[in-house]
């Protein structure tokens, strides 16, 4: 594909850039390519998904005035404020919790802890003009669901996502796309856990980005007691040491209602 182009450059979040009437800005991040017009009286949106063998690290970003082939789906927004061509791109979670199934379970021996760093897909909001006004929302791979329940009349329609589950915070690759969240599991029990999948509580957690560009989440701690019929979760406070200097970007999309969360065992591990 031919694009007209300033230079191709790192894209950032959370940081307002300006067109002028007739420019297109190319995105390239993820699993998507994003092509966003602005005319005199409206945003114009255009989304390509891409097959990439594995996972791409960058996001490059250029501004033109060549649009993609028509086959590629439009999507049209009123500006709602024509005084200025301002578009920002903002990064949430989940709006659902995210399954987390480790490629090789993991066992943590009675009365044992251990940190594992999971990365958890990025959905992208573009919006328009100071006020951020969101126009739609992209999720920078395509999502996987499944059922999280009992049986198939109760329980919950999640996401889920495979890991490796990595306990070593260097060898977990940074991406832009994806959000990193510590994910600490303290065993109580008197017998090993098995560690296969997990709930993680995604539409809870803000998102911060650091001065490398990775974006983190605070941690959460997951604790099985002896009963193996309940387990608690709750969001920590504050970010992890490793995430070094970082500012918030985006909220999370439910507020914690307590600190504490307590969850059906077969909801959070089974």
């Amino acid at each position: 594909m031919e694009q007209e182009s300033e230079g191709r450059r790192n894209g950032v979040w959370a940081q307002p850039y300006t067109l002028a009437s007739g420019e297109t800005q190319y995105h390239e991040l993820g699993h998507v390519q994003l092509w966003v017009t602005l005319l005199d009286l409206e945003w114009q949106i255009r989304v390509r998904s891409i097959q990439a063998e594995g996972d791409p690290f960058d996001w490059t970003e250029r501004v033109g005035h060549v649009l993609p082939a028509q086959d590629v789906p439009l999507q049209r927004f009123i500006r709602s404020d024509r005084g200025t061509g301002t578009v920002t791109f903002v990064p949430a979670l989940a709006d659902r919790p995210t399954v987390i199934r480790p490629f090789q379970p993991l066992t943590i021996p009675a009365g044992h802890r251990c940190v594992i760093y999971v990365g958890t897909m990025v959905w992208m909001k573009v919006c328009a003009g100071p006020a951020r006004t969101v126009l739609t929302e992209i999720p920078l791979s395509t999502p996987l669901m499944t059922w999280v329940g009992r049986n198939t009349m109760e329980g919950e329609l999640c996401y889920t996502s495979s890991s490796f589950a990595r306990l070593v915070l260097e060898a977990v690759p940074k991406r832009p796309w994806r959000a990193l969240t510590p994910v600490t599991i303290v065993n109580r029990r008197t017998e090993p856990l098995l560690l296969e999948r997990f709930s993680l509580p995604t539409p809870l957690l803000p998102l911060y980005l650091n001065d490398k560009g990775q974006l983190w989440t605070p941690g959460v701690t997951v604790e099985c007691e002896t009963d193996m019929s309940s387990a608690s979760l709750r969001v920590e406070r504050g970010l992890h040491q490793a995430a070094g200097a970082c500012v918030a970007v985006g909220e999370a999309r439910e507020k914690i209602s307590r600190g504490r969360l307590v969850r059906a065992f077969d909801r959070m591990f089974g």
